[in-house]
């Protein structure tokens, strides 16, 4: 084989290479996927509503991976784009989407009213998990396409307004999947454990960050098989499912949030096996 072909040979997978991008649904708790006008192999940088964007690149072309928080209103948004030679704006068009009421008889009160201590703990513990949400390292996630954390129906979607014994609470931020208690839980992707701790409304809990500001959260486990600072490969377990905290029967709550915004796990998630 000559020279040229083996060369040939090396460059060919890199280039057939196609990055496997999350579901681009730019609504509020959506994702926006932004191809970005820059060429040359440094990354640019991004921001949205001042917190730093995702950025990756499939072959040529950078994009920007944009969590849009359930807050935001339907309308043209923006982000602001860095690189050495320029500083831009990309705007995009977030559209409306309505999401389902959802109305649950929790028999702890306490756990829709709490109590003066309970507010204290609440407080704090609010702190944080913002904290969590809001990592950012310069690493490129290993994988945007996840596995299922667990194997099980969809319990609750994202985004449904929360009615807790006839009192309307915040929106649904994460996905609940059915299980029995003790079900293995696994890592969808690889990442570090930033945190794990057992809250008041989110019982035994683990956060972990895949990178650039995608961090998920796993809550109401039964049991916690890794510590904070560790490293965690796809498909690793890491816990089991449980009913701790606020809860209405056994099941994992998941959260995904991409640069401190709370967006639909769906748009991660893999197909199932159809042969299941």
């Amino acid at each position: 084989m000559n020279l040229i072909a083996m060369l040939v040979l090396c460059v060919l997978p890199a280039l057939i290479h196609a990055l496997e991008l999350p579901d681009a649904d730019p609504v509020p708790g959506g994702i926006a996927i932004l191809a970005l006008d820059v060429t040359g192999d440094e990354a640019p940088q991004a921001t949205f509503n001042g917190r730093p964007v995702l950025i990756i690149r499939d072959r040529v072309t950078w994009f920007a991976v944009v969590g849009i928080p359930l807050e935001t209103r339907p309308g043209t948004q923006a982000i602001e784009v860095s690189h050495p030679a320029s500083v831009t704006k990309l705007a995009f068009e977030v559209h409306p989407k309505a999401y389902r009421e959802q109305h649950l008889t929790i028999q702890n009160r306490r756990m829709v009213n709490p109590l003066p201590d309970d507010l204290a703990r609440i407080r704090r513990e609010s702190a944080t998990i913002t904290a969590q949400f809001l990592h950012f390292r310069e690493v490129t996630p290993a994988a945007l396409r996840f596995d299922w954390p667990v194997d099980g129906p969809i319990s609750s979607p994202f985004g449904l307004r929360r009615v807790l014994n006839g009192e309307p609470r915040n929106p649904h931020s994460g996905l609940d999947i059915a299980a029995a208690e003790g079900v293995p839980v696994n890592a969808p992707a690889a990442g570090r454990v930033t945190q794990t701790g057992e809250y008041f409304f989110n019982g035994n809990t683990i956060f972990i960050d895949h990178g650039q500001g995608l961090v998920t959260m796993y809550c109401h486990l039964s049991s916690i098989q890794v510590e904070a600072g560790s490293e965690v490969v796809a498909e690793q377990v890491i816990g089991a499912v449980g009913q701790t905290g606020r809860v209405t029967g056994a099941h994992l709550h998941w959260t995904v949030s991409l640069n401190n915004a709370r967006v639909n796990p769906s748009l991660f998630l893999r197909a199932r096996d159809t042969d299941e």
